[in-house]
């Protein structure tokens, strides 16, 4: 989750029909009040039965969502809140939307490096140094950082989604680079750059929902396909040449992303199948993101010198932007984002903080200082969120973010 932006979509209907959803969320949804708040037969809100309902709304809230359910836009998850702590329930919401704003900070100075560095060598003339920057790679974080630009604005989380955009845009600086120095075929960036300027469009008027329900659906689909075709080729690769080198895997994964799409759309498919088949392309990019430090681990574990040329400073930048995630994913019960953002903290960060520790690449201090940053953070996060909800323990915390109520 780190070179690209982290951190893990496409929410489902049980007809298919993604954009239905958006009718849940406005502020009165039949959905979240008892009937006797209606006007018989009219949709019309009976104001006196509506203030005594609030009040009582205040103690007993819309449930957390289930794991599947997860990218449902604008869930309402928040449990049962007392009416003596809403206050400090809402000072949690808005500090944990700030931390997950926070988090563009270091993933910036995470990619501006290597832009600068680019840059400089395109200057010079040095198109070969540019070799050395894995274009297929790159855009494998580009699929991820779109996938979960449309889960995150499709859910309203404007400071998520806002970390997904500059991972986007960040990451189609370094590949436009690479292009201009010939290290990427054109072919394959003219395509890149009708699908990244398609999806920044797309993702802007949906967000504000002024976008075709149908249209939105195709790029739903097309993440979807995309996302799951990808994830099982770069797992095979990554273990090549222990493995033969054969793209079979994305090739099978690709036909049954469109037959698991295609049964989606003609309704061949349970209503969990259908959701199953929408959260799949943000399972597939959240997975994107976690197996890089799998990757970054086995290559540590084949070639130890290789851990001297990584930088702890990107290390701790990588820990520090998804755990700024955290806090957010915890408190809306996503466990999605929540499973994407804890891992790249602790396995692509930490993990490989403690390989350069282990390898006397860094000192004492600078290990311990990570070590308990980490850590406090952590606690702190999940004390925070059960308090704030009145909880007795943060055992209960945990068994909503992955189960649901």
């Amino acid at each position: 989750m780190a070179d690209s932006l982290s951190l893990p979509i496409a929410p489902i209907a049980a007809n298919y029909d993604h954009s239905s959803l958006l009718s849940r969320n406005s502020a009165f949804s039949s959905r979240l009040l008892p009937s006797k708040c209606f006007s018989s037969g009219k949709n019309k809100l009976n104001l006196s039965s509506l203030g005594q309902y609030s009040f009582h709304s205040l103690h007993h809230r819309v449930a957390p969502i289930r794991a599947l359910d997860s990218d449902v836009p604008h869930p309402l998850h928040k449990g049962s809140v007392d009416f003596k702590s809403k206050k400090s329930y809402e000072q949690w919401d808005s500090l944990t939307s700030t931390f997950s704003g926070a988090a563009n900070i270091p993933f910036l100075l995470l990619q501006l490096p290597q832009i600068i560095l680019n840059a400089r060598n395109l200057l010079a003339g040095n198109k070969t140094a540019l070799l050395a920057v894995p274009w297929l790679g790159m855009l494998t974080g580009l699929l991820g950082n779109l996938s979960l630009l449309s889960y995150f604005a499709k859910k309203k989380e404007k400071e998520a989604a806002v970390v997904q955009t500059l991972g986007v845009v960040s990451t189609y600086v370094v590949i436009s680079q690479l292009a201009m120095a010939e290290a990427m075929p054109l072919p394959h960036f003219m395509a890149t750059s009708v699908v990244v300027g398609s999806g920044l469009i797309l993702n802007l008027l949906n967000y504000y929902n002024i976008l075709n329900r149908r249209i939105w659906q195709i790029w739903e689909d097309f993440i979807t396909v995309g996302g799951l075709s990808v994830l099982p080729q770069i797992m095979w690769s990554t273990f090549v040449p222990y493995i033969p080198n054969s793209i079979l895997p994305g090739a099978i994964a690709f036909i049954l992303a469109v037959a698991a799409v295609t049964m989606a759309h003609t309704g061949k498919l349970s209503e969990k199948g259908v959701k199953f088949v929408g959260a799949i392309s943000g399972w597939t990019a959240t997975l994107l993101f976690m197996w890089m430090p799998v990757s970054q681990m086995w290559t540590n574990f084949l070639n130890p010198d290789n851990i001297k040329g990584l930088s702890a400073i990107s290390m701790l930048l990588a820990m520090t932007g998804n755990g700024l995630m955290i806090p957010r994913a915890l408190f809306i019960r996503d466990f999605m984002w929540f499973t994407g953002s804890t891992w790249g903290t602790v396995s692509y960060g930490y993990a490989n903080i403690v390989c350069l520790y282990i390898f006397n690449s860094i000192g004492r201090e600078f290990f311990i200082a990570a070590t308990v940053g980490l850590i406090s953070w952590l606690g702190i996060t999940l004390w925070r969120d059960t308090v704030v909800h009145e909880y007795e323990s943060p055992v209960r915390t945990l068994k909503e973010l992955v189960f649901g109520s």
